[in-house]
């Protein structure tokens, strides 16, 4: 079996999120980065397919030279070889990364053979597009199935498990094919010290495409506004008691 897992290096999603004055972009001076945590999922879930039936696993990512960190985390919980896609500090978009991803895979595949599996992550943690994994599935001509919490191989076929209202869609899809999974499909390992060395001797192919002509137009960005928080003092001690039957009556406990 093979399969390849496309992931993007994003600021950790933990710290606070602060735009550029002109809202094009994230401010990143003073943040960390990572695998975006859906695209973890994927790299982990790709690992354990390999593992349990042979084959091959390729890590992709579009990005900066310093995207080589992310590839390289990869390789060192599992996956065995890594391509990168070189580009500039600037933010591709979803059309125009695709394209990128979609001639990257068509290159690899005419050399090595077609991958059984193409793992996105449902988006990304910093944009969020939801867009680049249907736009190779659609010119490749697969199937997807996306938001995807289980996945399984089963004789030809991947068995796809979507959560729904209190309970799961399952689909079924002839491969090959492209699935995009969400956080929670699985619990990502951590790079080992002995697995970064090895990922230090893993075969990593570069190459600088040149970007195509931007045909989406990205406005501008926006950090949506946190839940507001709030408390009220209902009083002290044996005083407060009616308050808090008050309380307790507006919001249908008692």
């Amino acid at each position: 079996m093979r399969v390849l897992v496309c992931v993007k290096r994003v600021p950790m999603t933990g710290g606070r999120i602060v735009l550029t004055d002109d809202g094009q972009a994230i401010e990143t001076r003073h943040l960390a980065f990572t695998i975006s945590p859906h695209e973890e999922c994927g790299v982990e879930e790709a690992v354990r397919l390999v593992e349990a039936s042979g084959g091959e696993s390729v890590v992709l990512t579009l990005g900066p030279p310093e995207a080589e960190e992310q590839l390289r985390d990869a390789m060192a919980i599992g996956i065995d070889r890594a391509i990168h896609i070189v580009t500039g500090q600037e933010e591709w978009d979803p059309q125009a990364t695709a394209a990128a991803v979609l001639e990257a895979i068509r290159r690899d595949e005419a050399a090595n053979g077609a991958f059984d599996l193409l793992f996105f992550g449902n988006e990304s943690a910093d944009a969020g597009g939801y867009q680049v994994g249907i736009r190779v599935a659609h010119a490749l001509g697969r199937p997807i199935a996306t938001g995807l919490k289980a996945v399984s191989i089963e004789a030809g076929s991947v068995r796809c498990e979507q959560e729904a209202a209190g309970a799961r869609d399952v689909y079924v899809l002839p491969l090959p094919a492209v699935v995009s999974v969400k956080e929670g499909l699985n619990l990502p390992r951590y790079p080992s010290v002995p697995g970064r060395l090895r990922a230090q001797r893993k075969p990593l192919e570069a190459g600088t495409p040149a970007r195509p002509e931007q045909r989406l137009e990205k406005l501008r960005l926006v950090v949506p506004e946190g839940e507001g928080k709030q408390a009220e003092v209902l009083g002290e001690g044996a005083a407060a008691a009616p308050r808090v039957v008050e309380v307790l009556q507006q919001i249908g406990v008692v």
